[in-house]
């Protein structure tokens, strides 16, 4: 029995066929059709893998150019034995160094994709730019020799345009010439057995000195090369032999240095040839949006959503067939034409077509066994009144496949024990499923026999599977269900279609009541299913839903929130360009002040409160250009929240809504179209009336020494201050928390340009209260802020 069959009965070739319509190189097209399945495990993975690294490096940069480069082993092979190449032959191999080089550079470019199995194919290509570029340069075309292809044929082609010119401006003047022109026929230049001639009237033949070379068909033209240009001639003519001399030369010569090449060209023709073949699959996975499966040897199949890669697949249906795991054996039922057969069909195409290193086109997750054999008995006849011929080749094929069969086999059968009597048939068929499963064999069979379905049933490993069929339109849905047996319809659709209710009540009465129970189980069993289906899906719609509603409101947020921190920072930018306008109109009033202290003394309380005053503003500009942030802390309810109570959420202060009464640390709020569930602390009331917040913290009363009460803020705000105005304020402040007793104490400094906090830090360094100091952390200003530990 001939393995190719069963490739053919799988319509493997016309995927074959795919592949090679992608391939532009004619012997990668050869190669693509001649590809055979491949029957051991790390073969195939190997093989997978390549054409997913393909995949890969051609959806992210696009599939390289592989030409239409042609098979130059011979012209390399003659090169080597010493022979000479033609001008074509030489472009072709020219051609083929430039694919080489291109697809080099290109891979070149694909330097952030990982492609471990594909890349040993690119390590073996030998670039050659000096010989493909000393072809190029020496060949104009297959039929011409580029000047420049060497000095002399240069210069032998410039003696000869040279001469030329010469004897056409010599004929020029004869025809032209009065003496002449009468005797010519046209007053034109040709050429004759490439010597140059005029044509001359046959009745004036000794008017014109010279040697005949040719007559016109009528007789009556002469083609005559005056004696004036024969010398000419002959030189031109010595000059066109030294041509050729050379050219055959320059071909020699490059055909040595192909020679020299050869190795290394036919190596790397033969690794472009199988990149062009791999970059061929590559282009029908992306074509057939397929994905590489996972690989075992064991005959465990699931194939998730998996679509014949022949059928449109706009319209094809996809099917979840799985074998090989829970059951070896699955046995479809249904109506005709309702898809039985195209599931059998895709299950042994997409494991051969990985065998042969294409990825499916399947969902991910999906699993695919590597057999030493797939056997497949498929027939296009649907009739159920089939020959006896169609039987025994029928049962022909069917014996072969069972002397072949064995535990790393994949059996197809299509329609199995149709063609001859019923009951034999259908006992038939159970008996070779039974003795293929002896064998280890994964089996998958069509067949119209209830028998094989109760055998289904009542069989542990053996699985039934059915091809839904939709009454009402009498159309299949091509839908599979595996796990439940299919009806015939028969009556269904015997009524749909307008038989006789009598005949059909009839009918059923002669149905045995074991068969009729049968069918009405059956058919109870697939309403289950389809509502199933239906709710299934239905979760699946609502999940969905929830997950796109879900990511809106976080986008909602995230949007939110950058749009706060845009008007934020552009508020400190506007607030920081008011300040330098204020600062430098201040710093001229300052010294305009200091000016006329110089002139009269009596001025100096109008400049300390001028001072005073500047200071002041400056501040409270500071302020506004570079607020320091507080993290408020929440909580402080009187009783547990209750729903519709408002609240303020802490931590992006915006007022929300209470949903539901609270239970425990957390309740659910809802912050304009968002729902979210917060804890207690991360919520505070809602005062009644808004103020300003406080800029300084808590104050803390000490008892001196001498018994007398002492207060002291433990937060000093500085900013506008110079550094040596800063120095003396945080003395005085630093001196009055030591005696308060506090241990923490806060200067808010701002950001700015820095100076100030510099100039803070350092007179830090040297308080001798000071025990350590930090910035503040996010909620206590961050680096506007220092924390300051006394001692």
């Amino acid at each position: 029995m001939e393995y190719i069959h069963h490739t053919e009965a799988l319509e493997l070739d016309k995927v074959l066929k795919m592949v090679a319509d992608r391939a532009s190189m004619s012997d990668a097209k050869e190669l693509a059709l001649s590809l055979r399945p491949e029957t051991k495990l790390n073969d195939v993975m190997t093989l997978i893998n390549q054409t997913d690294d393909a995949f890969r490096l051609s959806s992210g940069y696009g599939s390289p150019s592989f030409g239409n480069a042609k098979n130059i082993t011979n012209a390399l092979a003659r090169a080597k034995n010493g022979g000479v190449l033609s001008m074509r032959e030489l472009l072709d191999i020219a051609e083929v160094l430039r694919i080489i080089r291109s697809l080099k550079e290109w891979r070149a470019h694909c330097e952030n994709v990982e492609s471990e199995y594909i890349s040993p194919f690119f390590d073996i290509l030998l670039p050659n730019k000096y010989f493909e570029d000393k072809i190029l340069t020496s060949i104009r075309s297959e039929d011409e020799m580029d000047d420049n292809a060497s000095p002399r044929l240069r210069d032998i082609r410039r003696k000869i345009h040279s001469s030329e010119l010469n004897v056409r401006d010599r004929l020029e003047k004869m025809v032209r010439s009065s003496q002449y022109s009468k005797f010519l026929q046209d007053a034109i230049i040709t050429q004759r057995d490439g010597r140059y001639v005029i044509p001359v009237r046959a009745d004036s033949r000794n008017e014109v000195p010279g040697l005949l070379h040719d007559t016109s068909s009528s007789g009556a033209t002469l083609f005559i090369e005056p004696m004036a240009i024969v010398e000419i001639n002959n030189e031109i003519r010595e000059l066109l032999v030294k041509e050729k001399e050379e050219i055959d030369r320059i071909l020699a010569e490059l055909s040595g240095e192909v020679a020299t090449f050869a190795p290394n060209i036919v190596t790397s023709y033969e690794a472009t040839v199988q990149l062009c073949v791999i970059f061929a699959k590559a282009s029908l996975a992306s074509t057939m949006r397929a994905c590489k499966p996972q690989l075992n040897d064991e005959g465990r199949i699931y194939l998730k959503n998996a679509r014949h890669p022949l059928l449109d697949r706009k319209t094809v249906v996809p099917v979840t067939i799985p074998l090989g795991e829970e059951f070896d054996t699955l046995i479809i039922t249904g109506p005709n034409t309702g898809g039985k057969t195209v599931s059998i069909k895709t299950v042994g195409l997409l494991t051969l077509m990985a065998m042969c290193g294409l990825l499916l086109p399947v969902s991910d997750g999906s699993r695919i066994s590597v057999f030493n054999n797939v056997l497949a008995d498929i027939g296009d006849e649907q009739s159920i009144e089939q020959s006896l011929s169609t039987f025994s080749s029928h049962m022909t094929r069917i014996i072969n496949i069972m002397n072949v069969a064995d535990e790393h086999s994949l059996v197809l059968i299509d329609e199995l024990g149709a063609g001859t009597d019923p009951v034999e048939g259908a006992a038939l068929a159970q008996a070779i499923l039974m003795k293929l499963r002896e064998k280890g064999a994964k089996i998958g069979a069509t067949t119209h026999y209830a028998e094989l379905k109760s055998y289904a049933l009542e069989t542990e490993g053996v699985c039934n599977a059915s091809c839904e069929f939709d009454v009402q339109s009498l159309k299949p849905t091509y839908h599979l269900h595996v796990g439940l047996p299919g009806r015939s319809n028969a009556f269904a659709i015997s009524t749909r279609l307008g038989l006789d209710p009598d005949t059909v009540a009839l009918a059923e009465g002669l149905v045995k009541d074991e068969d009729a129970r049968f069918e009405r189980v059956v058919g109870a069993l697939e309403t289950a299913v389809r509502e199933a289906e239906r709710d299934r899906a239905e979760a699946q719609r609502i999940k969905g839903e929830m997950e796109a509603l879900k990511s809106t409101r976080k986008a909602q947020a995230d949007e939110l929130q950058r749009n706060r921190d845009k008007a934020m920072e552009k508020a400190r930018e506007q607030a920081g360009a008011i300040v330098d306008r204020a600062r430098a109109e201040a710093e001229k009033l300052l010294a305009e002040l200091e000016a006329l202290k110089k002139g009269n003394g009596d001025v100096e309380e109008r400049i300390r409160r001028a001072r005073a005053e500047v200071k002041g503003g400056i501040r409270k500009m500071e302020e506004a250009a570079d607020p320091i942030e507080r993290q408020a802390e929440g909580g402080g309810f009187a009783a547990p929240l209750k729903k519709g109570d408002r609240v303020m959420m802490v931590s992006i202060r915006k007022e929300a809504i209470v949903l539901e009464d609270q239970k425990g640390d957390e309740v659910q709020i809802s912050v304009g179209m968002i729902r979210t569930k917060v804890k207690i602390n991360d919520l505070k009331p809602i005062e009644k009336s808004k103020g300003t917040v406080a800029k300084t913290r808590t104050v803390k009363k000490a008892t001196n020494p001498d018994g007398n009460i002492r207060n002291a803020q433990s937060e000093i705000d500085i900013r506008g201050f110079t550094g040596d105005e800063a120095a003396l304020e945080l003395d005085r402040f630093i001196d009055n928390c030591v005696m308060a007793g506090l241990n923490t104490v806060w200067i808010i400094h701002g950001k700015g340009t820095g100076a100030l906090k510099k100039a803070v830090h350092a007179y830090l360094r040297t308080n001798k209260s000071v025990k350590e100091f930090r910035f503040g952390v996010y909620g206590e200003g961050e680096d506007g802020v220092t924390v300051v530990t006394l001692k």
